[in-house]
């Protein structure tokens, strides 16, 4: 006999609570494979790629792009091989059996999948309401259990319909709502997936719309009034909005970079220093590395330079690396250096780790900076690159920004802002010469780094940008 199983949304690894579905790599009716990658996520810190727990055929995708699911949520049906009939089948006179069934065998154990561990909590399966009155009834033995037909749910499960007992109706439960319907949490509305990505596409928010279709399903004219600006809304009030404006849902990335920076902002007491320095030696350094045997596949970039000179910076100043740790009265004071990066994507802002930097030699933090950008502007940066950050540097200069206050990440105590390499006249032996001229700037923790300690970093970090030969003494 065949039997579906689901797939719940698994935490990956983060003590996430929520995640949106991106794109689903497979089909209802394909053949799937045990670990082989069937959905993409999008949490609040990486796109992530999921496998599949199961081998089989998959029966009915849950969740829709687009639309935001709770950690332990099924999302995938997958039939597997044990039978080639459809676990609607299975129900009938026999329905609250398979039923039980499937509640059992799913609800006992969650799937291991490739990179996560197992959990020892019961999968969460979406909200079941039972006709207790027709179910105790049955149980009894009375007419009703003859009079009462299971009919298969929208997910795979049986309800019993309507029955009469002494004259006294019983309500059938409501049908859980279709894959998509909207529900609390802020799930999308109801609309075929062409219609979600017309929507995506021309900016329109599903949420706010109120469906013309059959059920309330969001149809391809509801989007296309709603972008022209007639918008079909709900019964709540409509907001008149100027011309030329659209609204764009708080969440992933943005949302979690924001609460990031209002508790970083309001916790820590933010102090900042700035740095004119003379960068023609390093500009001067670069350029001989270019025709240097060990870094001919290797980019080095300014911005590489000083990421070393910040680690080299750290060995005299290691309060810059430190933790501020109120619950337990400490500071934390750090023996590796997690040098965080802070990349712009589509996605919004992210910082992934380069692990143990100190230990790295310039030609390999270039390699290891490179690759952890790429990665984070291509949306694959895993959540674990992302976590236990010690100091973090910010390239604002590749905008062409000159420097800035930047705000420190939470759990860190200094954040360098690397600014824009600018031809400028600088006195040099007493005569005006034009020079490669970058301003650095240093936000701390003041609860942590006295303005002696960050004012030291901060002038080690310019020595060696202004002499490398200085790299020497530390």
């Amino acid at each position: 006999m065949s039997q579906f199983k689901h797939f719940p949304l698994p935490d990956v690894g983060e003590g996430l609570t929520e995640a949106e579905i991106v794109n689903w790599r497979v089909s209802p009716g394909d053949p799937v494979e045990l670990n082989q990658i069937v959905v993409e996520i999008e949490t609040a810190k990486a796109s992530v790629e999921l496998p599949c727990p199961y081998s089989g055929t998959v029966g009915e995708l849950l969740a829709q792009p687009g639309q935001t699911v709770e950690v332990g949520t099924p999302i995938l049906a997958v039939r597997t091989q044990e039978g080639e009939q459809d676990a609607p089948a299975e129900q009938g006179s026999s329905g609250e059996q398979a039923a039980a069934k499937e509640g059992g065998a799913d609800e006992e154990r969650v799937a291991t999948l490739v990179g996560y561990g197992p959990r020892s909590s019961s999968a969460k399966r979406r909200p079941r309401k039972k006709n207790t009155a027709a179910t105790d009834t049955a149980r009894n033995g009375s007419p009703a259990e003859t009079s009462a037909t299971a009919q298969p749910g929208t997910n795979g499960t049986s309800v019993q319909s309507p029955t009469r007992d002494s004259g006294t109706t019983v309500q059938a439960p409501p049908a859980a709502p279709k894959q998509g319907t909207a529900a609390s949490g802020g799930h999308v509305p109801l609309a075929k997936p062409p219609v979600r990505k017309l929507a995506k596409d021309l900016g329109v928010d599903l949420r706010s719309l109120n469906g013309s279709g059959a059920e309330g399903v969001i149809t391809r004219e509801d989007v296309e009034r709603a972008a022209s600006g007639e918008l079909g809304r709900s019964s709540a009030p409509a907001v008149e909005t100027g011309a030329g404006e659209h609204r764009v849902p708080i969440k992933g990335v943005r949302r979690a970079t924001a609460q990031a920076m209002v508790d970083s902002a309001f916790t820590a007491p933010h102090v900042t220093e700035f740095l004119t320095v003379d960068v023609t030696p390093m500009m001067e350094f670069r350029q001989r590395l270019k025709s240097h045997p060990e870094f001919q596949d290797v980019r080095v970039t300014p911005l590489a330079i000083a990421a070393r000179a910040m680690c080299l910076a750290i060995r005299r100043t290691p309060d810059v690396n430190a933790t501020w740790d109120g619950e337990a009265g400490e500071i934390v004071y750090k023996d590796y250096v997690h040098l965080g990066v802070a990349a712009a994507t589509d996605r919004g802002l992210v910082v992934p780790k380069v692990r143990n930097a100190e230990t790295l030699s310039l030609r390999d933090l270039a390699a290891a900076l490179e690759e952890l950008t790429t990665t984070a502007r291509e949306g694959r940066t895993p959540p674990e690159a992302m976590t236990n950050g010690t100091i973090t540097i910010t390239n604002v200069g590749v905008f062409g920004v000159d420097t800035g206050t930047p705000i420190l990440n939470p759990g860190e105590s200094a954040i360098l802002a690397f600014g824009a390499i600018r031809e400028m006249p600088w006195v040099v032996d007493g005569q005006v010469v034009p020079r490669q001229v970058c301003q650095l700037a240093l936000s701390f923790d003041h609860r942590v780094v006295d303005g002696q300690q960050g004012s030291r970093f901060l002038a080690d970090v310019g020595a060696v940008l202004s002499d490398p030969g200085m790299a020497l003494t530390f």
